[in-house]
C-alpha cells in the first residue's frame, strides 16, 4: 500500500452533490477539503448528471485522488428519486472509473456507524464528529459535502478489512462483479 494517498469522498446527489478531501500518510488522515455542486438552479436531469461527471472528473484533475468512497443510493419509498440517485452515483463512479481509480461504495448505514458508532446517527451527529475528529473550523450550510466526507472516512477506516462494501478498480472489474447489468 502506498505510504501517501488521497481519498475522495462523494455524496451523489441530484440537487446537491455533496464531496470531501482527506489525505493520507501511513496511519494518519488529515482533512484537505470539502464542498458542494449546488445543482438546484437547473431543471433538466440531463444536465445535472453532466455536471456531476465534470465536477467529478474536475476534482480528479485538481486533486489526483488515488481511491473514491461514494455513498450508495438508501432505499425509500420513492422509486423516481431512488433512480435518479443511481444515476447521479453511476455518474460520479463513471468519471473516476474513466480515470482508472479504484471506487468502493459504501451503505449510508455503514458510512455512519464508521463515524459515529451509530447506524442511525443524524446528519449533524456525522458532521459534529468529523469536526471533532479532523479540527473542522466551521460546518457547511447544507450537510451534504460534510457526507462526502464522511465516506471518505469511513474508506479510510475500513481499510485493509475485507468486507469494505462493492469495490471496483476499472471497468473490467465493475463488469465481472455485476453480470446482471450486462445487456444481451
Amino acid at each position: 500500500m502506498k505510504q501517501e494517498r488521497i481519498i475522495l469522498g462523494i455524496d451523489p446527489g441530484t440537487t446537491i452533490m455533496g464531496f470531501g478531501l482527506i489525505k493520507v500518510t501511513g496511519k494518519t488522515m488529515t482533512f484537505m477539503q470539502l464542498n458542494e455542486l449546488d445543482l438546484k438552479k437547473y431543471t433538466d436531469h440531463y444536465l445535472k448528471l453532466k455536471f456531476i461527471f465534470e465536477r467529478t472528473i474536475a476534482l480528479i484533475e485538481a486533486y489526483h485522488p488515488d481511491e473514491i468512497a461514494i455513498e450508495a443510493p438508501f432505499f425509500g419509498k420513492n422509486v423516481q428519486s431512488m433512480l435518479k440517485l443511481g444515476r447521479a452515483q453511476g455518474v460520479a463512479m463513471a468519471a473516476g472509473l474513466s480515470r482508472e481509480i479504484p471506487v468502493t461504495e459504501y451503505s449510508p448505514k455503514k458510512i455512519k456507524m464508521a463515524i459515529t458508532g451509530n447506524g442511525n446517527a443524524s446528519k449533524e451527529q456525522v458532521a459534529k464528529m468529523l469536526q471533532s475528529t479532523l479540527g473542522l473550523k466551521t460546518l457547511p450550510k447544507n450537510l451534504d459535502a460534510t457526507d462526502g466526507l464522511a465516506a471518505a472516512v469511513c474508506h479510510f477506516y475500513n481499510q485493509g478489512r475485507v468486507d469494505v462494501g462493492k469495490s471496483y478498480s476499472g471497468w473490467e472489474s465493475f463488469v465481472k462483479q455485476n453480470p446482471s447489468k450486462i445487456k444481451k
